[in-house]
């Protein structure tokens, strides 16, 4: 059977084996080489043909006998192909980035666009943006003629890419910018795709601005290397299936609400129905303090608490499928707002107040405090989710409730 497969350097965390998983039943495996060994490899490689990534696909050219006309423009390959003695070499993150702006109804044409990063991705994104007819195309770096100390000079920007790895796990939540800058900006495409959002995502929903991450390329390039591996056309329609199915797989799912309305007992059912692991973030907080909740509070004051909820909360946001239930009060801060919505869909658990469990949560007293602490937070839960269910007295129900919105 012939066999296909990435080549690189560190290649632990790939996708690419599960993507190429959606496209068919052929087998492929990953290919991790050193630098020196590269020659050895393409001297014999028992390939039909292979994906190649960082640090790679510049080093790779030297092996390749032909280029197609987008490899030998970006100046790098990431697909390569053998047909007998001939190795040719293809760049596929072009139609990946094409396929990402034009998807997702990105107007280009006649648009200025700042380019963040100059390494690879940076001149593959050039290269489509230029092709799309963008009116001006700026590459912000470090330390050249245009930088993050003198972005005031493009505050007419109208789209923003995101080349960098600034806001990648496990680095999450830090931007390489304050959209602020830009009041004419139009949409942010962040081609990192783990966190799901980037802060610079998120910061760009929050004004309304369209946001999109790189999952699609990921997956779009994947369906041009795989057309050229077979030498046949694929439907585009593989691309959107294969999305979905690695978002529900990898997206988190956060449960909010006051104290006492269910969200461990409603998540832990949640979770062996998703196949998803439980975490709960006062379990966390309680955990790390090696004492419980209301000690923390009596001894240490609230705010120290809600320090120590932080830290939790960061960290669970940053994982991959998992059910989180959170304190109640966890959606107090924003940048726990951000932290929990970075890598999941937020479900808010409305229960009614007379119904909420009160003992042994100092935080969460009956009568008039509670009503009064719910109609601060009221409008927080509804902010932070992105769907409202209706807790029933039964968890098993809750449960479905929340599977059928979320389907």
């Amino acid at each position: 059977m012939e066999r296909f497969g990435l080549l690189g350097e560190r290649l632990g965390h790939s996708l690419s084996p599960q993507i190429h998983g959606y496209f068919g039943g052929y087998p492929y495996t990953l290919i991790e080489k050193e630098r020196d060994a590269l020659a050895a490899f393409f001297a014999d490689p028992g390939y039909r043909a292979i994906n190649v990534t960082i640090p790679y696909k510049k080093d790779v050219m030297a092996f390749c006998d032909e280029l197609d006309e987008v490899a030998r423009r970006i100046g790098s390959v990431n697909t390569i192909r053998f047909d007998g003695d001939a190795v040719r070499g293809y760049n596929t993150d072009y139609a990946g980035f094409r396929y990402l702006l034009e998807n997702n109804g990105i107007a280009i044409d006649g648009r200025k666009v700042l380019v963040l990063g100059s390494g690879g991705s940076s001149v593959t994104a050039c290269c489509v943006l230029e092709d799309m007819l963008a009116r001006e195309v700026v590459v912000i770096s470090r330390s050249g003629e245009n930088n993050y100390q003198n972005l005031d000079r493009h505050a007419d920007a109208q789209v923003i890419v995101n080349t960098t790895p600034v806001g990648m796990f496990p680095r999450n939540l830090a931007a390489p910018l304050d959209l602020a800058q830009f009041p004419v900006c139009e949409a942010v495409v962040d081609i990192i795709y783990n966190p799901l959002k980037t802060r610079l995502l998120l910061d760009a929903e929050e004004r309304g601005i369209t946001a999109v991450n790189g999952l699609e390329m990921l997956v779009a390039q994947g369906k041009r290397a795989a057309e050229i591996f077979f030498n046949k056309p694929m439907d585009d329609a593989l691309v959107e299936s294969t999305v979905r199915s690695m978002e529900a797989r990898f997206c988190n799912v956060v449960l909010v609400g006051m104290p006492g309305c269910g969200k461990s007992t409603v998540g832990k059912l949640l979770a062996e129905r998703l196949g998803k692991a439980f975490l709960d973030t006062d379990a966390l907080v309680e955990e790390a303090a090696e004492k419980p909740i209301p000690a923390i509070i009596a001894k240490e004051g609230e705010t120290a608490f809600r320090d120590r909820e932080q830290a939790a909360v960061e960290e669970a946001g940053k994982q991959l499928s998992r059910v989180i239930a959170t304190g109640g009060g966890a959606i107090l801060r924003e940048d726990n707002r951000r932290a929990l919505r970075q890598n999941a869909r937020v479900v808010f658990l409305e229960r009614p107040l007379e119904k909420l469990a009160t003992a042994g949560r100092p935080l969460s007293k009956g009568g008039a405090a509670l009503g009064e602490l719910y109609a601060q937070r009221l409008p927080l839960y509804r902010a932070v989710a992105d769907v409202t269910v209706a807790v029933d007295d039964d968890p098993a129900v809750t449960c479905e409730r929340i599977l059928e919105v979320l389907t």
